[in-house]
This record gives structure tokens, C-alpha cells and sequence, in this order.
């Protein structure tokens, strides 16, 4: 399975809003703290980005309005164009004014994260890790100690979107194996998640937000990871995907007016 990816700043967001279609700016005008707004429209906009050249569209204005990213009722982005469902699957991630999004063919399986590689304290290990990936950083050198646990974190996020479900699934119902050897490269890859059977229990005030079904075989989930610039991405699907490709947006940019009036 091919994943394709684009990355963009806050920079490469327009400052008009003419861009969105008129659902998606009554969703932005209900949004009542900067950041969040910040936030959703540079993942918008990445997405739309991704989309047009992925699905060959031109990058235009009237193109983009009526190119609409809604939430599924698993929150899982969904793409349509009009009331038509597009054919395809795409995953969103934001942190600190960058975003990725990550596209496949429809009817697959596919999250994607990015994370700002930072300190986490030994309380975040014990909280959100299994048993396993504790193991894993307690043997890490100190110097790797920041860059595994943002690898790890990533994988996690990255797997739970693909599950559909996000962080209302415990964290630790899932486990990664990153294969890591190195982290002075920037290449992609490959890791492995191992989805341990958790459901959500309904009760997210609960420490526990998963029980463990064990009447059914782990799942597992295959991916990429890649540290550059201080941040760790991840992609990871099922049917195992590829190695991800980067979509190229020179020559592809933005155009206001559009050769459709």
C-alpha cells in the first residue's frame, strides 16, 4: 500500500478564510480560543494541500471550497467534495504550528503523527506506556531517552487514529516496537504496533480507559518513523504501507483566482 505525506507551517497558511468551504467556516467561527483555531486551520489547509495533489485537482479557490474534511463519528477526518464522498483515507496531526497529513487509497487503515522531541518526565513513562516500551527506555542510552519516548508517543497516536479511536483507548493497549539502531538519520523507518486487544470501556473518567479482550488475537499494525529537525513523524497502516512517498507542491501552489469563472 502506497501512504503519500505533505508537511506545512503556519507560514503556508493564506490569512483569509475564502478558502474553506461554508461548513468549515461555521465549525472555525465556533471555535473560541486562538491556538485551537490556529491549529484546525493549518490542518485544513495541509489536508487540502495533500489533497489536490494527491487526487490531481487544481489548487484553487472554488477547488478548495468545495473540497470538505468532516469528522466521522469516530472522529477519523473524512473527505467530500459537494455530498460526495471522496475515494480516499487521509490522517491529520498538528503540533506547534507544523502539520502532516497523510493520504492512501479508500478502505484502509492509516494514522500519522508528529512530536516535538522534548523532555517527559518518568510519571508520563509510568502513565502511558506498557510494560514492554518501559523496559525499552529504561535500557536507552540518557542521550536517546527524549527521542524514544517522542518516537513512542508518536507510534501510539499514530495507531490509535488508525484504530479509529484516539486517546479514548489507553494508551497503553497498544505497543511499539521501533527497531531503533540509530537516531543520526533522517530516512524513513519501519516499526511495528501490536494492538492488544483494548476496547473502550465508555468510561473515560475511569483511570483505565481500555479492558483487555482477550477472546480476540492482537492486531498489528506496521509503519514508518523518521526523526528530522527536532521532531519525530510517524505513519502507520494496515495493509502494511510502503515506504511513505513525500507529495511535491512546487508548481502545484494555491491560486486565488480561479480558471473555473
Amino acid at each position: 500500500m502506497n501512504v503519500y505525506w505533505l508537511e506545512q507551517t503556519e507560514a503556508d497558511v493564506p490569512a483569509e478564510n475564502d478558502w474553506l468551504s461554508a461548513n468549515e467556516a461555521l465549525c472555525l467561527d465556533a471555535m473560541r480560543f486562538a491556538k485551537r483555531r490556529a491549529d484546525w486551520r493549518l490542518g485544513r489547509w495541509t489536508a487540502k494541500c495533500a489533497l489536490s495533489v494527491y487526487l490531481d485537482v487544481p489548487a484553487h479557490l472554488d477547488i478548495f471550497k468545495k473540497m470538505e474534511i468532516r469528522p466521522a463519528a469516530t472522529g477519523t477526518p473524512e473527505v467530500f467534495f459537494g455530498d460526495l464522498a471522496a475515494s480516499v483515507t487521509i490522517s491529520i496531526s498538528h503540533r506547534s504550528g507544523r502539520a502532516i497529513c497523510a493520504v492512501a487509497m479508500a478502505g484502509v487503515e492509516i494514522g500519522c503523527d508528529l512530536e516535538i522531541v522534548e523532555p517527559r518526565s518518568d510519571a508520563f513513562v509510568a502513565d502511558y506506556l506498557a510494560i514492554e516500551e518501559q523496559q525499552l527506555v529504561a535500557s536507552a542510552a540518557a542521550a536517546d531517552r527524549d527521542r524514544l519516548l517522542a518516537l513512542l508517543w508518536s507510534a501510539k497516536e499514530s495507531t490509535l487514529k488508525a484504530l479509529g479511536a484516539g486517546l479514548r483507548l489507553d494508551t497503553r493497549c497498544v505497543i511499539v516496537n521501533p527497531f531503533v539502531e540509530s537516531f543520526d538519520f533522517i530516512s524513513w523507518n519501519p516499526l511495528q504496533v501490536r494492538h492488544t486487544g483494548g476496547r473502550d470501556t465508555g468510561d473515560h473518567s475511569a483511570g483505565d480507559r481500555c479492558t483487555l479482550d482477550r477472546s480476540t488475537e492482537d492486531q498489528v499494525f506496521h509503519g514508518w518513523w523518521q526523526h528530522a529537525d527536532n521532531i519525530v513523524r510517524t505513519v502507520v497502516g494496515a495493509p502494511p504501507p510502503n515506504t511513505p512517498i513525500a507529495l511535491t507542491i512546487a508548481g502545484h501552489s494555491f491560486h486565488r483566482a480561479s480558471r473555473l469563472a
